[in-house]
């Protein structure tokens, strides 16, 4: 799968969680190469809840494999972190985040992770990964458009900003009517306020809303 990305992609993928513990209905679990250790999920809580383990005697080298190869990859962010593998032979946990994240946000690497939507296995370490190694709003330019007076305008990530967002999904729901799922890149949403629907030129009032998990 690594190679076909290579090859197919043009990417960088390094993988910092792999499979599998498991295939199929057997699937169970994975193994965060960052903390070397094994993660499970409990089927009965859809995958709310989870615990960490050693890592299975059968899948010790594999993983030991893959980590060398994330953390050479880390190092590779600065001679400050080369030096330090050099050294020691390997990084620590906040250290291997830290050059992660600096090739990332640089697109040198695409972090590579795994897991199963169905019982949401696998969906806790993802979010983590997008919050240690993603460019958080603070660290992408300011998100520019056309306001309603048909004038070029840009809007910073700021609870002070005028209010502006993305609306990337529309659901309906049999019980509460149409849901629209918005992402906000400035400004505060309060129930009741009347924001301008830039598609349909004219304002709307928002009613109930409330934040999704998963």
């Amino acid at each position: 799968m690594v190679q076909m990305m290579k090859d197919r992609l043009q990417a960088h993928p390094v993988p910092i969680v792999i499979p599998p513990i498991g295939a199929e209905e057997q699937f169970s679990g994975v193994i965060d190469l960052n903390k070397m250790r094994a993660i499970y999920w409990d089927d009965a809580s859809q995958g709310m809840s989870f615990s960490y383990a050693p890592i299975p005697d059968a899948l010790q080298a594999q993983a030991a494999e893959w980590r060398e190869n994330m953390v050479a990859a880390a190092a590779e962010a600065s001679e400050t972190l080369m030096d330090r593998y050099l050294e020691q032979g390997d990084l620590s946990e906040d250290e291997v985040i830290a050059g992660l994240r600096q090739r990332t946000l640089a697109g040198e690497i695409q972090p590579m992770l795994c897991g199963s939507a169905f019982k949401n296995k696998g969906v806790q370490r993802m979010l983590d990964a997008v919050i240690e190694l993603m460019p958080s709003p603070l660290n992408v330019p300011p998100v520019a458009g056309i306001n309603e007076r048909g004038e070029h305008d840009e809007r910073h990530a700021d609870d002070d900003e005028p209010f502006s967002a993305l609306a990337f999904k529309l659901m309906s729901d049999p019980y509460v009517g149409q849901l629209t799922f918005v992402r906000v890149y400035s400004g505060v949403l309060r129930k009741g306020d009347s924001v301008w629907n830039a598609v349909k030129g004219r304002k709307e009032r928002i009613g109930t809303y409330r934040a999704d998990a998963g």
